[in-house]
């Protein structure tokens, strides 16, 4: 088990605290807002060229002027990504040049009304897996270049439940919005798993991670009710508590930069450090069936085939 030293109080720019990025190129996706702004902040001030990969140019172009102005790294600009439009990823991913060192995967929805993109898929599982597995496949060339280091942002709701791989997009059962999203969180614990058999060779290594409960955009589809009560069942309240952004992002940078963690794949990390199996009965660890191979393997087969028959419609 790997352990840091880090813990819960950590802040994002207490990890790169004598960090040289210096040279070093990242794009962090949902970088305009919540953990996503701390994440650039702290990679900037470690001197990573930096960009924000946001829906919303305009507000990114804020985050960016503001964290200029902040760390002094004027090596921070900002390019148009919407998760959930493939025509999007695709385009940012065409556009990119050169090498690419951090790809922090940051962005995504969270227990949204129930919606179908224009290919048919639910949105928080299209946002939050696909989207990123498309854009990560589509910079492979520039991840290898150099070797790098892919960082997915997952959640404690993975322990919600396994991939359906049976029905992914909802087709024949009813929608639960928070089973959906635990699927699509459980998906970016498997993505990492797979991608070290595959990209283990090329120096490509891909890891995931829990950030903690955090105020943020991403509750924007709750009401407060709901979000008080979804801080009471994940026991944040009483034992994990909440975050502030800055401890939010902490743990993106120990995945993003700590040597502790180089040359490895398929972990999963909480508070700063390599998190423990799931054991049931607690909202913390880390499931069985999303670090499974088999899992991670179909995952992987079938992403690549639901994307192939888009490419051939």
């Amino acid at each position: 088990m790997i352990t840091t030293g880090y813990g819960f109080e950590t802040a994002a720019l207490d990890v790169v605290e004598g960090v040289d990025l210096t040279g070093r190129r990242a794009v962090v996706t949902g970088g305009a807002s919540g953990i996503g702004v701390e994440t650039v902040r702290a990679l900037a001030t470690a001197g990573a060229a930096v960009t924000i990969a946001a829906r919303d140019i305009d507000a990114g172009q804020r985050v960016a002027s503001s964290l200029i102005a902040a760390t002094g790294n004027k090596k921070i600009s900002v390019a148009k990504l919407d998760l959930a439009s493939q025509a999007s990823v695709k385009a940012f991913a065409r556009n990119w040049d050169g090498p690419l060192h951090l790809l922090i995967n940051n962005a995504g929805v969270m227990a949204t009304p129930f919606t179908r993109t224009p290919e048919g898929w639910e949105l928080q599982f299209a946002t939050n897996h696909f989207g990123h597995f498309t854009l990560t496949l589509g910079l492979f060339n520039s991840l290898r270049a150099e070797g790098a280091r892919v960082v997915n942002v997952s959640s404690s709701a993975h322990l919600m439940g396994s991939v359906d791989f049976d029905d992914i997009h909802y087709a024949h059962r009813p929608y639960e919005r928070w089973e959906a999203y635990g699927q699509s969180k459980t998906a970016n614990v498997l993505f990492g798993v797979e991608a070290g058999k595959r990209w283990g060779a090329e120096g490509i290594t891909m890891n995931a991670l829990m950030p903690g409960s955090i105020a943020t955009n991403l509750q924007r589809h709750l009401t407060p009710e709901e979000l008080q009560e979804r801080i009471r069942l994940s026991g944040a309240a009483t034992k994990r508590r909440v975050k502030t952004p800055e401890q939010g992002a902490a743990t993106t940078l120990v995945v993003a930069t700590s040597p502790l963690l180089e040359g490895l794949s398929g972990k999963y990390f909480e508070d700063g450090n390599e998190a423990l199996p799931n054991t049931g009965g607690v909202i913390s660890g880390v499931a069985p069936y999303a670090q499974d191979p088999e899992a991670a393997a179909r995952l992987w087969k079938v992403s690549e085939e639901t994307l192939f028959s888009l490419k051939a419609a």
